[in-house]
């Protein structure tokens, strides 16, 4: 059976007034990390109609990363940023991927080759990791946003500014200082789906010209929404 044709020209007609198809061309996005936030991250990315995509992960696929994260079984033992860029590429073949199975360091960005506004999607899982990602790319990001996630909590934090901002550091508290949960407990993949959405709205009010939420906690469990700083 031929595959349906179809027309890269009106496959974003539904979502022009949300995603400006000429604003999200002058974007090169980063993501930091593709477990179970930064492969949704990654996906939904690749479905907006992103031109360029950069991935950074040293981790390969496990068999407990398969219900969290959304890999599947034919991943197992590849490179995570491989296996994510394939299915970001069968989503929309136009995007230009780079995949590094490498881990970001506090140097890297001095190797990036950008073409158009650094975007930066952080999504660690130590804030450690964190706070050496927000110093190294601080002052050439146009855009930042973090994502965090424990059991069935997302906290979302964007600076729309990053040079300027002065409230993203404030979340960067002491690695001794987190939480840690059960591992049986830790990650679900609607949770991260959930996360990854929030994650990349913020990106697209952002292309709009729209302010953004520098902090934006969900708790799922109790059905409650945060805008700041939570208590």
């Amino acid at each position: 059976m031929s595959k349906p044709m179809v027309s890269n020209t009106d496959r974003d007609v539904r979502q022009r007034s949300l995603v400006p198809p000429e604003r999200l061309a002058q974007c090169d996005p980063f993501v930091i990390g593709v477990g179970a936030i930064g492969r949704q991250v990654a996906l939904q990315l690749a479905a907006l109609g992103v031109s360029r995509l950069t991935l950074f992960d040293d981790d390969t696929v496990q068999t407990e990363n398969l219900a969290p994260q959304g890999y599947w079984p034919d991943d197992l033992n590849r490179p995570k940023v491989q296996a994510t860029t394939d299915v970001c590429q069968r989503i929309y073949p136009p995007v230009q991927i780079t995949a590094l199975a490498a881990r970001f360091k506090r140097f890297t960005p001095r190797d990036w080759k950008i073409c158009g506004e650094p975007i930066i999607f952080c999504c660690v899982d130590s804030i450690v990791t964190r706070r050496m990602v927000w110093d190294s790319v601080r002052s050439t990001a146009r855009f930042f946003v973090d994502g965090r996630m424990s059991a069935e909590v997302i906290r979302i934090l964007a600076a729309g500014d990053p040079i300027t901002d002065i409230n993203y550091g404030r979340t960067l508290f002491a690695g001794d200082e987190a939480y840690v949960g059960a591992c049986t407990a830790r990650s679900t993949i609607y949770t991260a789906s959930i996360a990854a959405g929030l994650m990349v709205h913020q990106f697209c009010k952002w292309l709009r010209g729209l302010p953004t939420e520098q902090d934006l906690t969900v708790n799922l469990l109790a059905v409650e929404l945060t805008v700041g700083s939570p208590r």
